[in-house]
This record gives C-alpha cells, sequence and structure tokens, in this order.
C-alpha cells in the first residue's frame, strides 16, 4: 500500500495514514495500479508544489479527498500546527533522473490562481514501509545518468585541466560553467572524456516554447538556466569536438542543448565544423538535436558529415504542437519534412518525444504518432518527460476530459507495433544503430 505524501511550509514531508496515493492524467485524478509504482530511483530530487493541495484516495468514503489538514499533525517538537501551518501544506512531487519515464503527474487541486512552478518534471510521490515510491518506468537502459559516474571532486579536476589546454576558448568556457553551475551531466562527460559531449553554438531560436528550460519572458515562471551569449566560431567547436571524436570510443558530439536556441539557425557554422570534424577523423557520432524547421539546412549538413538526428515533438498533430511549440517563421508540415528528408538522407533519425500524461496517450495523440512512424520509418523514439508546471501546460489546450490509455499503456502498444523500433531516452552512438 503506498500512501499519499505532502509537505509543510518548511519543507518537511508527512505520510498521510489513510489517503492512499493518487495520480493525475491531465485534469483526471487517478488511481495508480500497483505495478505501475517503483521506488524513489537514487537521484531522484522532491519539490514542494506550492499552491497545489494534494489528493488521496479515501478508501473509507471510497472517494478522492483534497487534503486540507488534520488536527492531529505535529511539528518537529511535538506541537500541534496552528491554522495557519495547516493551510500551507502543499503537495509534493519527485523529479526522476535522466532514464525514466513518469507515468502520471501528482494528483492535485488547485482552488486558485497561483505562481507557476520552475520547469521541472513533477511526478506522482508516495510513501509506503519500505520509502519514496513513484509512478514511472525505467525507459532505457544506459546507465549514464547513475550518481556513481558524477564525483564532482574528480570532475572539477578534470574541467580544470582541459581549460588549461585551451584557455582562449569561449566554448570551452561556457560549458565549464554548465559543468560546474548547473551540474549538466552532458558537459561533465565532456570533461570526464566520455560518452555524449554537447556543443552548443545559437543564441537564437524560431519557436517560442511555453517550456522553453533557457529563455522565459519577465512574468512567466523562471528559466532553469541561461542561454549562450555568443555564437563560437568553427575553430572553436571543432577544438572541442575533435578531441572527443578521436580519443572516446563510441564518443558522440551533438548540436542542440538545453543551453542553447534553435541549432539550425546557424547552419553555416554547423556545416563548416562537421566537415572540419570529418576531415579530422572519420570516428565518433555527430549528431543534431533539433526542431527541424529546415529540411534544407538537414540536407546540408547530412552532406558535411552529420550522422544522426534527433527532432523533438510534444505531439504530432499540428494543434497541440502549435499551442505549444509557437513557431516563428515555419509550419508544422515543415517539421514533418525534416522527418522524411533525415530518413530519406539516411540519417539515423530518432524522435524526441516530450511525454505528458493526459496528452500523449490520449487516442487522436496515440494514432497521429502511429501514423507518423509507420509513414516514415523513424528508427527510435525517445520518451522524455517535459518539464513543466502541469496547470501552465494544460492551460494551453481546450478542457480535455478524458483520461489517457496510460502512458505505459502507450510503451506496451509502441513496442507490439514496432517491434524493430528502439523506444529509449539516451542518444545512440552510430555503432549501435
Amino acid at each position: 500500500m503506498a500512501f499519499a505524501v505532502f509537505a509543510d511550509q518548511n519543507g518537511k514531508i508527512y505520510d498521510h495514514p489513510e489517503l492512499e496515493l493518487s495520480g493525475q492524467s491531465g485534469r483526471n485524478w487517478i488511481r495508480i495500479p500497483e505495478a505501475e509504482l517503483i521506488p524513489l530511483p537514487e537521484g531522484s530530487k522532491l519539490f514542494t508544489m506550492p499552491g497545489s493541495a494534494a489528493v488521496g484516495w479515501d478508501p473509507k468514503e471510497a472517494a478522492f479527498s483534497v487534503f486540507t489538514g488534520w488536527d492531529g499533525i505535529q511539528d518537529d517538537q511535538g506541537m500541534p500546527v496552528s491554522k495557519s501551518q495547516k493551510e500551507s501544506f502543499t503537495a509534493v512531487a519527485a523529479f526522476l533522473p535522466a532514464g525514466y519515464t513518469r507515468l502520471y503527474l501528482p494528483a492535485v487541486s488547485v482552488e486558485k490562481p497561483k505562481p507557476y512552478l520552475p520547469l521541472w518534471t513533477y511526478t506522482a510521490l508516495g510513501w509506503t514501509e519500505q520509502g519514496f515510491c513513484t509512478s514511472a518506468v525505467r525507459i532505457d537502459p544506459m546507465t549514464h545518468s547513475e550518481p556513481c559516474h558524477y564525483d564532482d571532486r574528480e570532475i572539477v579536476k578534470r574541467v580544470e585541466q582541459r581549460i588549461a589546454m585551451d584557455p582562449g576558448n569561449r566554448l570551452l568556457r561556457h560549458l565549464r560553467h554548465c559543468a560546474l553551475s548547473y551540474h549538466c551531466f552532458a558537459a561533465k562527460n565532456l570533461f570526464m572524456g566520455r560518452w555524449e559531449a554537447p556543443l552548443p553554438t545559437s543564441p537564437s531560436c524560431n519557436a517560442f516554447c511555453a517550456g522553453c528550460l533557457s529563455l522565459q519572458p519577465g512574468d512567466g515562471c523562471a528559466a532553469s538556466h541561461e542561454r549562450i551569449d555568443f555564437i563560437p566560431t568553427a575553430d572553436e567547436v571543432v577544438r572541442v569536438a575533435l578531441p572527443h571524436l578521436k580519443n572516446v570510443k563510441q564518443g558522440i558530439v551533438s548540436f542542440g542543448q538545453g543551453c542553447e536556441g534553435e541549432p539550425l539557425l546557424q547552419t553555416d557554422l554547423l556545416e563548416e565544423s562537421i566537415r572540419r570534424m570529418r576531415h579530422g577523423t572519420d570516428q565518433g557520432t555527430i549528431h543534431l538535436n533539433t526542431n527541424g524547421f529546415s529540411s534544407q539546412s538537414i540536407q546540408r549538413l547530412r552532406n558535411a558529415g552529420l550522422d544522426s538526428i534527433r527532432i523533438s515533438l510534444n505531439s504530432p498533430r499540428e494543434e497541440t504542437y502549435k499551442a505549444y511549440y509557437r513557431p516563428n517563421g515555419y509550419e508544422f508540415r515543415d517539421v514533418v519534412h525534416s522527418v522524411r528528408t533525415a530518413v530519406d538522407t539516411g540519417l539515423y533519425t530518432i524522435i524526441n518525444l516530450l511525454v505528458f500524461p493526459g496528452i500523449t496517450d490520449l487516442e487522436p495523440e496515440v494514432s497521429a504518432l502511429f501514423e507518423l512512424v509507420r509513414k516514415y520509418r523513424i528508427q527510435m523514439i525517445q520518451m522524455r518527460n517535459l518539464s513543466i508546471d502541469p496547470e501552465l501546460y494544460l492551460g494551453l489546450f481546450e478542457q480535455r476530459n478524458n483520461p489517457g490509455m496510460g502512458i505505459l499503456n502507450l510503451i506496451r502498444l509502441m513496442r507490439k507495433e514496432f517491434p524493430q523500433m528502439e523506444i529509449g531516452y539516451f542518444n545512440r552512438p552510430r555503432e549501435l544503430f
């Protein structure tokens, strides 16, 4: 049995002795099946949700119940909490490490307008006799996000050693900030000389995503981090990328990071950089993460030596896509054309599906996704959690009252319908295409 949890104004977390853990699909409260719960993975974070009251299933009433406090709660000194403290209780959510796909949102009740929460992934969280549990599935067997790989005592030394080798490289200094201030795993991997290394290049974007991690309007939610504020030279890019491609087993270098805008807006720079990388070595994988607005640019980069591409979608349906991405100067059909171009030119083609329970798993969304996969022979779908306040995302659409089929059911159905397509989370080196 998993029980609902909540937090007081100081962030202390309590488990409810009677209310059972519930989840949310869209705006629908759900009793989470026990089979869809796992122990909270190592490396997870816990967040309170100010302005949102926790909701649990009351077995005595056989109904969902909004938790507002009760007289038996005590503080750390064993004293009853005051009425004002009770009113400050909030829901609690889990933020999962990379490699896990969220199955349900936290079940909450929002009675009045509130400031939007920061851009994290909010996942249902509960408590059992064994400890915290959450509603998620490990979608990728790669262990690249495990905390054991990220000992900052070692990483700091490696960062300074690498910077000393190329002190004038602005891109390298930018990535040092990402690694040490924002604790970006990709940036850390660059300095540790392993796996996938980032190559941010673009300070601008042609989409105004509601959940953009690096740029938000002044009256919106806070951005998670600052965007790169310069365009590196091809020489700076190659000096970062080439040693990684040459020296790292199954190494990947990738354009299109959370700390930048749209990399295809710098197609000339990317094309020159890729050609110079491939002139220097035929080893490693050169990858691009993009919104896919320009098939012509994708063709150019493929001709230069690009190996793989990941095109991001929150939805394969134009209406849902445009509500979130808010494209400027391109259309949804341009993105679809880019998917076809990527496959036709021989790029290993991935859809970065931004997953949101209650939207992604609705029948029209699923049907459109399956049609896209069948038509264009997509080789991989990455089931990545959409990091955004659920209230903000749901507010982008007209009320959708029906819960989805369930994210786990969607994953099972995809595996059945497309047994040759990989479903995961991390980009792959070309040896594993």
